[in-house]
């Protein structure tokens, strides 16, 4: 039973740490962060009362979900404004060495149900670690379509000698631009270390990421 309370009592602590950076990030008028962190931290508070049996600490919590659950659908309105306007901007930065940024991390919170199609523009992939020179990036990129063919997807591929800019759409509206492009991780230090696999345990090099949405993307 002490064990189970101690669970329950470090559940709580997280959840109402995941709530207060809800309230920061809202009162910074961060919204999408703030629903985010507002979800989050009521499924943990969900789970503790799940867990309680005090009869008085379940109706305190009942008070406390139905009330962050309240704010979160008010700022939920206000993402789905910010959206609709075209005013929606999130930046993060990647401090130098970072890890916890793989492209799932980063990507996750935009890819749903409603995105089927993807356009990515990256001038700069002819590095020896990103598609050497020009015979092996179209052998290596040819090979991706292939693969990407057996599970239903369909890359197409445009080549383009006066590119710069760096810039990923879905087509649900949400566009990413990053400094560095695709390529802001650094090299493993090899193929045993916990980088080599699992990207959000690989150091990052320096770089921003700007978030926008737009309901009017359209293809590059």
């Amino acid at each position: 039973m002490a064990s189970s309370r101690q669970e329950l009592e470090v559940e709580s602590t997280a959840a109402f740490k995941v709530l207060k950076r809800a309230v920061e990030l809202d009162s910074e008028s961060r919204y999408q962060q703030a629903l985010v962190c507002y979800q989050e931290g009521i499924d943990l508070l969900m789970q503790v009362l799940r867990g309680t049996k005090d009869v008085t600490k379940k109706c305190n919590l009942r008070k406390q979900i139905s009330s962050y659950m309240d704010r979160a659908e008010i700022v939920k309105k206000y993402t789905d404004q910010e959206r609709e306007d075209g005013k929606y901007h999130r930046q993060i930065k990647i401090e130098e060495n970072a890890t916890g940024f793989s492209y799932e991390s980063l990507f996750q919170e935009y890819l749903n149900e409603t995105v089927t199609e993807v356009w990515i523009q990256d001038p700069y992939i002819r590095q020896i670690h990103q598609g050497s020179g020009k015979e092996q990036q179209s052998s290596g990129l040819q090979e991706i379509k292939e693969s990407l063919k057996n599970h239903g997807v369909l890359l197409e591929l445009e080549y383009s000698s006066s590119v710069h800019d760096r810039e990923i759409r879905f087509n649900n509206g949400w566009m990413i631009k990053i400094g560095r492009g695709l390529d802001y991780f650094k090299k493993p230090q090899s193929r045993f270390s916990l980088g080599y696999c699992d990207f959000d345990l690989r150091p990052c090099h320096e770089t921003t990421v700007d978030i926008f949405h737009n309901k009017h993307t359209k293809k590059i």
